[in-house]
């Protein structure tokens, strides 16, 4: 097949309005009537386009101004990838935002492997202290300026940093004593800003310097308590130094960029001799723990030296480690250690394990006199002492165990026992590893337990932990029931009723799961002999409330339920009103919902959706969307009523915007951020594939008209990502019927939305259109379907309306490409690249239905195809030009092509070639062939 070079034809949107506006018929008084029929003419007026392009207004006979993609088009394969300019057939990339199915890769970690960010909070809110706290400020040095333009010699700058780094350990800086937690966290902060600015500044030293300089504070634990919320706050600087280094060193890379990990081979001599550099930097630091933690930072740069350079690094630093004499200090340093080797080559786990087994052997020295003086020293107990470990252990175990096989756990217990049975190190275990690992060595990790020292660490902890894994996973039958005796022989000796409950509230999913009415109203019993004294449950209302949960959760029938003797006297514990409402509404939630017939459901749907009309709070807007967070969570299992929610949400974020306009304008974003942060959150919750995607289309388009093009961005992409999802068929009033045609529909109407949506500046151009044309090729469509290359030419239209100087419509406040890219040259040219494919594909299947003498189908798509042309495309160029009427002659071909349709289409042409500066168009309609079926 021939290349097909596709130009869009320039577009006068107003001038064609005008041209194709009705004419007015004077009517004499006497001859109207409201009744009678009114006959209207064409405007036979044409205004000429631009010189040096076509003016036709649209490829049908039609005096409205056309949509430009309003035309049925086939479309597009999703093969193309604009960068990609030789392939003779690319593929559209798909940005990884929207991309599925992606292979996970050895090297790589999944959603499933919980992050560092998502527990850093935690810590800093945790590990808190009233104790004063100092801190060492790098003061600065003549040394650490620039030198003057006379010494630019290699060697006078290598001496000139070396004595930089000196001077740094030489005194260059001051003690700030007697700081506030808060102030101390303020001067951290200050030094991760001073590090940007030095690295903006091009002063490389004086960064490093800062990062040497808050390195060191890491050896210091005079306020121990402090020391998990300090590691966290240096290691984000450490983080900072570690990007911005390795991303220097990649930049310097020869085009293209080599990724990570490629090796020496196609890293080029200057970012390997920077790299080099810095390590040769590092290596000149005196002191074992800034050194180590700067290496480490950087440990990612290694990939640029050789590729097996991380390899050997990681057990070289592993052992560094053990040169730390404060345990503490030392396993701080293994977490971040473990934590940076698992973002760059997560597939080493020898270093890994060696990091905890290093572990072990250094608990022994929490006894020792050293740690034993310090803790007097600052009047620290040790079970506060041992949960100061807790983050870092929870931490490198969570490393170790992830996707580790069973034989692992079997080897860390023979450890810990060897250990002595340590409960900290124990909890962690049962924390990290899979919960089906834990769950089939129940029974051995209750005799650990029960040998454990419960001086330092308290053995209902211990349980909590089990009991969260048997949540997850089933211990063998036979199992079960000494298991649940011996945890609640711990459990029911805690003296504290915080303690007691927050214990018992996770047994009782294992009761309720694996044991019948009479174990639970046991429970219960226990509960409230528990919790009654001196009140104790009014400060426990969120634990029981679970309790309440996780027994409807496994107990469905309503008589079952109070038949437990002990329930309704558990009920009576909530004694707050409010919560008491909350509990006895969700038992209803739950036996109404597993109750009722569909048909009584939808006719509940349709009384609560006419009341959810009628509420109206004015123009108190928070108000109204607090009613309808309220009346999603009572109504969670009506579908028809969450949609209305929806709808009900979007309308008021209209509204919203249309009254508040000119005032409160930070307020009113505010307030249409969370209508959108409602629509996302609920939108998933539908059943009805259909209706997810065109509340994600429709909730989108309101994001956009109120300027939140963030939130827009999530849901079309939202919406691009479920199109693989859509079955094949779907259920209409009981009946299943073809699902393609509902999904045409909703892909032309994506397509119309596109013209006004910007490209995100992080994701490419066009990114939306290529994902979504992405999707439409790996859609498993019905065999002997066409509705692939429909879709390939109805996107057509929309690249040929987005090449315009100026779009036809737009929305007020919002830069679409129109105005991003001002008719850039390189975009246009990136639209016709993407439409020449997309032609492409539809020739194919053009030629695929002719072989397979399916020439109806084929007279009709080359019908379509053929409007298209003729409506956008620029038919002064030859090669279109032959193409439009290959495309007609070949509709007509066989005398498929409606004849009534045909000669209009023909009028039409012959009238456009009338115009000025239609000569190509004249030229086209001499070859133009009416052919019938006989």
């Amino acid at each position: 097949m021939a290349a097909v070079q596709w130009h869009s034809r320039v577009r006068r949107y107003v001038a064609e309005k005008q041209s194709c506006g009705l004419e007015v018929a004077s009517v004499e008084f006497g001859d109207y009537h409201p009744l009678k029929s009114i006959t209207v003419t064409d405007s036979k007026s044409r205004r000429g386009a631009r010189k040096g392009s076509t003016s036709s207004s649209s490829s049908s006979s039609s005096s409205v101004a056309m949509d430009p993609l309003s035309c049925m088009m086939d479309g597009t394969d999703p093969l193309s990838m604009f960068a990609a300019a030789s392939a003779s057939e690319p593929h559209l990339t798909l940005p990884h935002s929207i991309s599925s199915g992606r292979k996970e890769k050895e090297d790589e970690v999944a959603v499933d492997f919980e992050p560092w960010s998502s527990k850093r909070g935690e810590i800093l809110a945790r590990f808190t202290t009233t104790e004063k706290l100092s801190i060492n400020l790098f003061m600065g040095s003549d040394k650490g300026k620039a030198p003057c333009p006379g010494s630019s010699a290699v060697s006078e700058k290598v001496r000139t940093r070396l004595e930089e780094l000196d001077d740094l350990e030489e005194g260059s800086q001051r003690e700030l004593l007697n700081l506030s937690q808060q102030d101390y966290v303020n001067r951290i902060e200050e030094l991760n800003q001073s590090l940007k600015e030095a690295w903006a500044s091009d002063q490389k030293v004086k960064a490093l310097k800062i990062v040497i300089q808050c390195s060191k504070l890491l050896s210091d634990t005079d306020v121990i308590q402090f020391y998990p919320s300090k590691f966290v706050l240096i290691t984000d600087i450490l983080d900072t130094f570690g990007r911005l280094v390795y991303e220097r060193i990649w930049s310097m890379c020869s085009d293209p960029h080599p990724l990570p990990g490629t090796g020496s081979d196609e890293v080029n001599d200057t970012a390997k001799e920077t790299c080099l550099n810095w390590f040769f930097k590092i290596a000149s630091i005196r002191e074992l723990i800034p050194r180590l933690y700067v290496e480490i930072a950087l440990l990612k740069c290694n990939c640029f030296l050789t590729k097996c350079g991380i390899q050997k690094t990681l057990p070289r630093l592993t052992a560094m480690i053990r040169g730390i004499g404060d345990p503490l200090v030392a396993v701080y340093a293994r977490a971040y250690l473990c934590r940076i080797g698992m973002e760059v080559a997560p597939h080493l786990k020898d270093s890994l394990n060696q990091n905890f087994f290093d572990l072990l052997e250094t608990f022994r020295q929490i006894h020792g006199d050293s740690v034993q003086n310090q803790l007097v020293l600052q009047r620290v107990e040790i079970p506060v002492y041992l949960t100061l470990y807790s983050p870092a252990i929870h931490w490198i175990l969570q490393c170790v165990s992830y996707r580790a096989p069973e034989s692992l756990l079997t080897e860390m217990m023979e450890r810990c026992k060897n250990l002595g049975n340590n409960a900290l190190l124990l909890n962690s275990v049962m924390w990290a590893f899979r919960a089906e690992f834990i769950a089939t060595r129940a029974t051995d990790f209750i005799g650990m337990i029960k040998d454990c020292d419960e001086a330092g660490f308290p053995k209902h902890l211990l349980f909590g932990s089990l009991g969260r894994s048997l949540a997850c996973a089933d211990p063998p039958e036979a199992e079960r029931l000494p298991i649940l005796n011996e945890a609640w022989k711990v459990i029911t000796k805690v003296r504290s009723s915080q303690d007691y409950i927050n214990c018992a509230e996770i047994w009782v999913e294992f009761t309720c799961r694996h044991f019948t009415k009479r174990e639970v109203n046991t429970v219960l019993s226990d509960i409230i002999k528990h919790m009654t004294p001196d009140r104790a449950f009014e400060e426990a209302y969120p634990q029981l409330q679970s309790v309440i949960r996780k027994i409807l959760t496994y107990f469905h029938d309503f008589s079952v339920l109070f038949s437990m003797e002990r329930f309704l006297p558990f009920m009576d514990m909530f004694q707050k009103d409010s919560v008491r409402v909350e509990v006895c509404r969700s038992i209803m939630e739950v036996f109404i919902n597993a109750l009722t017939l569909d048909d009584d459901k939808r006719s509940l749907a349709l009384l609560i959706n006419g009341f959810i009309r009628m509420v109206s709070f004015g123009r108190d807007f928070e108000q109204q969307l607090s009613f309808c967070v309220e009346a999603r969570a009572t109504f969670c299992n009506l579908e028809p009523v969450l949609v209305q929610l929806i709808h009900t949400v979007n309308q008021l974020a209209m509204e919203t915007r249309r009254v508040m306009r000119g005032s409160h304008s930070r307020k009113t974003a505010a307030f249409v951020r969370a209508c959108a942060a409602y629509s996302f959150i609920t939108i998933p919750s539908l059943t009805s594939i259909f209706s997810r995607l065109n509340l994600y289309l429709l909730s989108g388009q309101v994001a956009l008209a109120n300027q939140c093009l963030s939130q827009a961005d999530a849901f079309l992409k939202a919406a691009v990502s479920l199109l693989p999802e859509v079955p094949r068929s779907v259920s209409i009033e009981g009946k299943m019927r073809s699902s393609e045609g509902f999904l045409l529909d909703f892909i032309n109407n994506f397509l119309s939305t596109l013209l006004v949506v910007p490209d995100h500046p992080e994701a490419g151009v066009l990114y939306l259109v290529r994902g979504l044309l992405n999707m439409v090729q790996d859609y498993t469509w019905e065999d002997n379907s066409d509705a692939k290359v429909q879709v390939y030419v109805s996107a057509l239209p929309l690249l040929a309306a987005m090449s315009q100087e100026t779009y036809l419509y737009c929305i007020p406040k919002v830069d679409s490409n129109e105005t991003l890219y001002g008719g850039d040259p390189k975009f246009v040219a990136e639209i016709n690249k993407l439409c020449e494919t997309l032609i492409g594909q539809v020739l194919d299947h053009l030629k695929i239905l002719g072989r397979d003498e399916s020439v109806r189908r084929q007279s009709s798509l080359a019908f379509s195809l053929f409007g298209c042309l003729l409506a956008h495309g620029d038919l002064r160029n030859n090669k279109l030009n032959q193409l439009a009427v290959n495309l007609w002659n070949l509709s007509h071909k066989h005398g498929y092509c409606d004849t009534q349709t045909s000669v209009r289409t023909l009028e039409f042409i012959k009238h456009l070639a009338q115009q000025p500066n239609m000569l190509h168009i004249s030229d086209m309609v001499q070859r133009l062939i009416l052919q019938s079926r006989t």
